[in-house]
């Protein structure tokens, strides 16, 4: 058995193929630079990288994607789903880590601790008083988004004493206030509500662009935006221009459009910014928990077994699964 890695998952990760499975890790996010060893894969895992219909169509051994987290917008899936390979994702493993960072944001801006630390490196005292701190208790979160995720970010977000607004339109209104919630049916009147928005939503034709110049021209010019979901979601051009005007008072960002952004993206030369490098799920142990379950699951598939947590359980229609065993997760 043969697995392919983009990068290496964790030691605690590669353990799991001790034995059982040759790896070859590329340190190269795009397998079209080295589909010669993809000729013979079972197996590709995908980390910060891309696998298009072109990668898939060229490993003609290919059983199983892997993907070291929950989204898997750069993963063909349309095209693996019709070969019948399935794109095993980890839901649940990085939940506490993304809301953690997505709140971390919230503190960092309402107490405008990016700014004050770089101008008081320079000399300038005198910050302390540029009236942009506030307290978050009593502030109106707006969570876009209530998945695993979005319902952990919520929870902390209450205790801190901040009250919740959410839209989410996979779940109706008795769900999402039996959350504590106040609900939205319409994610534009929540942004013109909320004192701080959270975005925790997939990167989709539909979520693409949905806070752009409007939604940002409506909401209260003292309010935040947070993205630690995918980078499209927020219009980055619209978010620069209200940043630059002061249209909203802050932002922050772990995902990017272009991943990595170039030093001179707008963006990052925007005020009122804190970004970090797409590592809201990159603490200690939500990379063990990650990678066990990515290889777990792959190894489950190339093993013959149906595995629970794929991108798209539409898989397993496909007449190579037929009969298949499900495997426990």
């Amino acid at each position: 058995m043969k697995f392919v890695m983009t990068q290496a998952v964790c030691p605690e990760g590669l353990d799991l193929l001790k034995g059982r499975a040759d790896v070859y890790v590329a340190d190269n996010p795009d397998p079209n630079n080295y589909l010669d060893r993809m000729a013979d894969a079972d197996a590709l895992i995908v980390r910060i990288a891309k696998c298009d219909g072109n990668v898939i169509n060229h490993s003609p051994n290919l059983k199983v994607i892997g993907r070291t987290g929950v989204g898997y917008d750069t993963v063909d899936v349309k095209c693996a789903t019709e070969r019948g390979i399935p794109v095993i994702i980890t839901p649940g493993a990085n939940n506490r880590s993304v809301a953690e960072h997505a709140v971390a944001m919230m503190f960092a801006l309402s107490k405008n601790l990016h700014e004050g630390q770089v101008e008081l490196c320079r000399g300038n005292w005198e910050i302390r008083g540029a009236k942009k701190a506030f307290e978050l208790e009593g502030k109106t979160v707006g969570v876009i988004g209530l998945g695993a995720i979005g319902r952990e970010t919520a929870k902390i977000c209450q205790g801190c004493g901040m009250k919740i607004a959410g839209y989410d339109p996979f779940l109706n209104q008795e769900k999402i206030e039996a959350l504590g919630a106040k609900y939205y049916a319409d994610y534009e009147a929540l942004l013109k509500d909320a004192d701080i928005v959270t975005i925790h939503v997939p990167l989709t034709d539909e979520t693409r662009d949905m806070i752009a110049a409007k939604q940002l021209a409506s909401m209260k010019e003292t309010a935040l935006v947070i993205n630690c979901s995918r980078g499209g979601i927020v219009n980055e051009a619209d978010l620069t221009a209200a940043l630059k005007a002061g249209t909203i008072a802050g932002a922050g960002t772990d995902v990017f459009c272009n991943e990595p952004p170039k030093p001179d993206d707008p963006l990052l030369n925007c005020p009122n910014l804190i970004v970090s490098p797409h590592s809201a799920a990159q603490t200690r142990e939500a990379v063990i928990k990650m990678a066990r379950m990515c290889v777990t699951g792959c190894l489950a598939v190339c093993e013959g077994k149906k595995w629970p947590h794929v991108a798209d359980k539409a898989v397993y229609d496909h007449p190579a699964w037929a009969g298949r065993d499900w495997a426990e997760a």
